[in-house]
């Protein structure tokens, strides 16, 4: 998919509000393509006693529930309409689905791979290869 019609995807699910005087939602909105070619979207949601979560979390299960599992590319903005790289977390969540080549639009015109952003992943992507050797 063309990264401009991924970002405009997630500009269009941006919704920054208040739901109560304990969390905030939508300020930060994700949306990824999956191998299928299917899109999911989501949105942050914070609270204030940090149980909340990141869109890309967010976006990534409503991929999960609706039976898919392997996101191709991903995206995230602010309320300002900005690209945000993923946060650690994120990050951490995504190399776990099993893609190192997913591609993160990291800022304008620039997508990285997944494997780019945990360069010295913790764990070995197969038996024999070590964080050394990838």
């Amino acid at each position: 998919m063309d990264w401009k019609e991924l970002y405009e995807i997630a500009v269009q699910t941006l919704n920054p509000r208040r739901i109560s005087d304990d969390v905030e939602a939508g300020g930060v909105a994700a949306a990824l393509v999956t191998d299928n070619g299917s899109i999911y979207r989501g949105v942050c949601i914070d609270t204030s006693c940090s149980m909340g979560f990141c869109a890309e979390h967010a976006a990534i299960s409503a991929m999960l529930t609706a039976g898919e599992s392997r996101v191709e590319q991903i995206v995230a903005v602010g309320w300002d309409k900005s690209i945000m790289p993923p946060c650690g977390r994120c990050r951490e969540f995504l190399m776990q689905l099993g893609n190192p080549e997913t591609l993160v639009l990291v800022a304008e015109n620039r997508a990285l791979p997944l494997r780019e952003l945990l360069p010295h992943y913790w764990k070995p992507a197969s038996s024999g290869e070590t964080t050394e050797n990838r």
